[in-house]
């Protein structure tokens, strides 16, 4: 037998092998993440019901809805680095269990401050789902397949954007029965499945491809293989290297353009229902599904504009037509008064923000490496989780001060313009971060 004949067959085990992983772990890893976003964000659909049977106004719902963020950001790396210690699986399971049973306590909040409160526990609870499952990634999958397996669970909050509306409402329909109010029923009914999700996750999940019994020795060995963990990625990182990561221009003009986004799209998000209701929408099923005309256009942006960013030698120029498209659309919806026209350009603006996020993370992952890469996107990620404070309680601001829901699209507006501003900063931090590079190359 020939060494090709030998790479070619250990190929084929690895091709077959990455085929069974991918259908055993994906459904769960993309069903989890489709119910964090819909725990999280079935709270804009309560929005006018709490403000009608609880007084919470438009002001409070916002903070409240942004809160969240705060205890999932501060909490992101430290859970991450439990992750890695314990396994992913235990860790993993243990995070939806406990925001499954928050999400289902939200039914019983009475009033501004318990609402607060189960939202920063909320926040906490779920605090390193998305890190520990980009952990599991880099265990069993090799780096030429990491982005497609990326890929597929990056489609979950697009379909939970999709159908988390429409499937909301309807729950709310349920109001009267059992003497509880429709959006009790929403949370109730919404949180129980993740908890149930999370017991099965504990015992189907695995670690590594080794324990497993739908694998051949050969397969699991095949996996492990071609999974290299790099090491130095998952050190402890010592306060230099955090200040090292910190100290450079790229890394704070990307979490800058970063945090931007995440204040025009997540309140974007949790006030989109409230947006399509004050264009006399009155049955709260037709709102839900208009409001999922954000999520089809994140989807669609999301499975169409990277393959364009793939073919760009100019990434920060499309980045920069992206935001652009932001600000574009979210004018026009400013400016126009049609019903139809502006259901098309809440998706128009999805269809954008789809595309800005897997190219944002491109250009950042392209410009950080070994710990200071650990360090340094852990430092952007959460900087812009406070984005998604920030977004919510300006929309709510915005409302309050105007009287309307769509004063939010001023939000979305402002923080796009920054962050184009921002788009050329960039691409000459950049640049002058790789001509000392250049410029030492003939000396070798």
């Amino acid at each position: 037998m020939t060494a090709a004949t030998v790479d070619h067959s250990l190929g084929e085990t690895h091709w077959l092998a990455t085929r069974k992983a991918m259908a055993r772990l994906l459904p769960l890893m993309c069903g989890i993440y489709f119910l964090s976003f819909i725990d999280r964000t079935n709270v804009a659909l309560a929005k006018s019901a709490l403000a009608a049977d609880l007084g919470i106004s438009a002001a409070a719902y916002g903070l409240g809805a942004g809160i969240f963020f705060i205890g999932y950001a501060l909490l992101e790396v430290p859970s991450n680095l439990i992750a890695h210690r314990v396994g992913p699986r235990a860790w993993i399971a243990r995070i939806a269990v406990t925001w499954g049973a928050l999400s289902t306590a939200m039914m019983f909040v009475q009033g501004e401050w318990s609402f607060y409160i189960l939202r920063v526990l909320l926040g906490v609870a779920e605090a390193g789902l998305f890190p520990a499952l980009m952990y599991m990634v880099t265990l069993w999958f090799a780096p030429k397949d990491r982005a497609v397996a990326v890929g597929w669970i990056y489609t979950a909050p697009s379909i939970a954007l999709i159908i988390g509306n429409p499937l909301g409402a309807g729950l709310m329909q349920l109001g009267g029965i059992g003497g509880l109010h429709g959006w009790q029923w929403m949370f109730l009914l919404e949180g129980l499945p993740t908890i149930v999700l999370g017991i099965v996750l504990f015992f189907k999940l695995p670690n590594r491809p080794s324990e497993v019994k739908w694998l051949s020795a050969q397969e699991a060995q095949a996996l492990e293989t071609h999974a290299v963990i790099d090491t130095h990625g998952h050190a402890d990182l010592s306060t230099a290297d955090w200040l090292a990561a910190l100290k450079r221009p790229t890394t704070v003009l990307i979490a800058l353009i970063y945090f931007l986004n995440q204040v025009a799209f997540v309140g974007l998000y949790f006030f989109t229902p409230s947006i399509v209701a004050q264009m006399h929408v009155s049955s709260p099923i037709l709102v839900g599904v208009l409001s999922s005309s954000v999520g089809i256009g994140f989807l669609l942006g999301v499975l169409t504009l990277p393959r364009i960013h793939r073919r760009v030698s100019n990434e920060c120029g499309f980045l920069g037509v992206l935001t652009a498209g932001v600000v574009v659309s979210a004018c026009a919806f400013l400016a126009s008064r049609n019903q139809a026209v502006q259901i098309t350009l809440l998706g128009i603006t999805g269809f954008f923000a789809g595309g800005i996020l897997p190219s944002y993370w491109a250009v950042a992952m392209k410009r950080l490496q070994g710990v200071q890469a650990a360090a340094g996107l852990a430092f952007i990620n959460t900087i812009g989780l406070l984005g998604g404070f920030v977004g919510p309680y300006l929309f709510g601001l915005a409302e309050t001060m105007t009287g309307r829901s769509d004063a939010g699209f001023n939000v979305v507006v402002a923080a796009s313009v920054l962050g184009l501003l921002l788009v050329p900063l960039l691409a000459k931090s950049i640049h002058a971060a790789q001509r000392p590079v250049a410029d030492a190359s003939p000396a070798r």
